[in-house]
């Protein structure tokens, strides 16, 4: 490559060195100068292949919306580029492919390296011209199931499909275009979830499964299980517990991911699912309650247990497992919580909270648990009672079993998880002793005397109708014979 300057001499001084020569001399020199350049073409055609074998190596993406393209290298680790993101909105490459540890820590300390501007210190990272890209096309990916975890105080319900924000699903999917998770459009993530919570309704073992960008090559088609076994590439591959946990909202949390076969779903390849209803005992019966609950068990027609969807719901029967009321560790100076505990195969629409409103009407001594053996015939009830469901507060998705599936979690990320879930319990724990105290302040004051404006009249206790003789609700065939006169 040393005479590489020489080269190019011919261009710039040929006059000169031709200058006196005579004309074999001459064609001696000419042959001499294209002798270079043939042996320059040669270098050059070389170093072209050099190039184009490390731009093969990479990854072309691009941003919905922005005509520029980025070429992303294979040292950037994609947790730190999320890292960045989630503090600031400046946009860069992140990894699709991970390189050796050295290139990674490498790359890592070049992106997060910091430089003082007037007293302030600005991130600074390499970035290479291109487009940048929220939904990713063309790098690896995998299969992989998410369990999560979310407070549904302020959500308008789980499914994305609610006609109201914020949705637990639309927080996720956000989360997942922020951190470049996302492979492909979305109908080809092949999302499924394993059920549906209502508004208000909590979770700690939600199970979502899609397609995911991975730090691997060829394991995003698997269909046994057994090869997408986590044991061996944990180091490897991306976190996604600890990427996602960096931008969710503090009330959303993924507990730990599984690589899952392409042929799971999670909604059909759930083996069980069980929901947990806390509740302050006060004086309900407890034992009769407990009786009642007992005859859920078993295959049943639950129609007179949920809210109908004659539409699209044509078959009520559902198997409960167990059933089961126990004690937790909560309690206040005079009362405790306890909580129903139901598992089963699959359930109805609001079917939970139907079967609490009507255990609690067991527990306050206003029906016999006889009633759970009308309501659960048909036969002989084939309308619905109108009554209320329990409130959606206290209710829990609390697992989904699968087969085959072992959910894991980084030691970092567990650690950062059970760190912010003790910081959320202490603030809840605070504001409980406020108002605490509060209630202490209204119990300690004076009583207002009998002859003051403010002394209320007391609210009538209301009158409680059996369930057997309140109006009813149309039956599933009147529903459907009603759809068909629409048609």
């Amino acid at each position: 490559m040393a005479g590489r300057a020489g080269t190019f001499s011919l261009s710039g001084s040929l006059d000169s060195q031709i200058e006196g020569l005579d004309g074999e001399s001459l064609i001696t020199s000419l042959q001499s100068q294209l002798k270079s350049l043939q042996d320059r073409v040669k270098e050059l055609e070389i170093e072209n292949a050099r190039l184009s074998s490390q731009i093969s190596n990479c990854r072309c993406y691009k941003i919905e919306g922005n005509s520029d393209c980025s070429v992303v290298s294979r040292g950037n680790s994609v947790e730190e580029s999320a890292k960045l993101q989630a503090g600031s909105d400046v946009e860069g490459p992140i990894s699709i492919q991970g390189g050796s540890s050295d290139e990674r820590s490498e790359n890592a300390g070049h992106m997060e390296a910091t430089k003082s501007i007037n007293g302030t210190k600005k991130k600074s990272r390499e970035k290479t011209e291109g487009c940048n890209m929220k939904t990713l096309h063309h790098c690896a990916k995998r299969y992989v199931a998410l369990k999560i975890m979310y407070f549904g105080q302020r959500f308008y319900g789980f499914a994305s499909e609610a006609q109201m924000d914020p949705t637990v699903e639309s927080e996720i999917f956000k989360a997942l275009k922020q951190t470049k998770l996302l492979v492909g459009d979305k109908e080809d993530l092949q999302y499924s979830r394993c059920g549906r919570t209502d508004k208000g309704v909590s979770s700690v073992g939600q199970v979502i499964s899609l397609f995911l960008r991975s730090n691997l090559k060829n394991i995003g088609m698997h269909v046994n299980n057994e090869e997408n076994a986590p044991s061996d590439i944990c180091e490897e591959e991306i976190d996604y517990v600890r990427v996602l946990n960096r931008v969710l909202p503090k009330d959303i949390r993924v507990i730990g991911w599984c690589p899952a076969p392409t042929d799971f779903h999670a909604r059909f390849s759930c083996i069980s699912r069980e929901y947990k209803y806390h509740f302050w005992r006060g004086n309900l019966d407890l034992s009769a309650m407990e009786m009642a609950g007992k005859k859920f068990i078993g295959e049943h027609d639950f129609r007179n247990f949920c809210k109908m969807d004659a539409v699209n719901v044509h078959n009520y029967r559902r198997r409960v497992t167990s059933f089961d009321i126990s004690t937790c560790n909560e309690r206040s100076e005079s009362d405790q919580i306890w909580e129903i505990i139901i598992k089963g195969s699959a359930f109805l629409w609001h079917q939970v909270r139907c079967m609490v409103a009507v255990l609690f009407m067991v527990g306050q001594g206003l029906e016999s648990p006889n009633v759970i053996d009308i309501l659960l015939d048909t036969t002989m009830t084939p309308r619905k009672p109108q009554y209320a469901m329990a409130p959606e507060l206290p209710l829990v998705f609390h697992s989904c079993e699968f087969e085959g599936l072992n959910f894991i979690c980084s030691p970092d990320a567990m650690k950062a998880l059970r760190e912010h879930l003790k910081n959320e319990y202490q603030t809840y724990r605070l504001k409980a002793a406020i108002f605490h105290e509060a209630l202490l302040i209204c119990l300690s004051a004076t009583n207002v005397s009998d002859g003051s404006p403010l002394n209320y009249t007391k609210k009538k206790k209301a009158v409680h109708v059996p369930l057997t003789s309140r109006p009813t609700e149309p039956s599933y065939e009147e529903r459907r014979a009603k759809l068909k006169l629409r048609e």
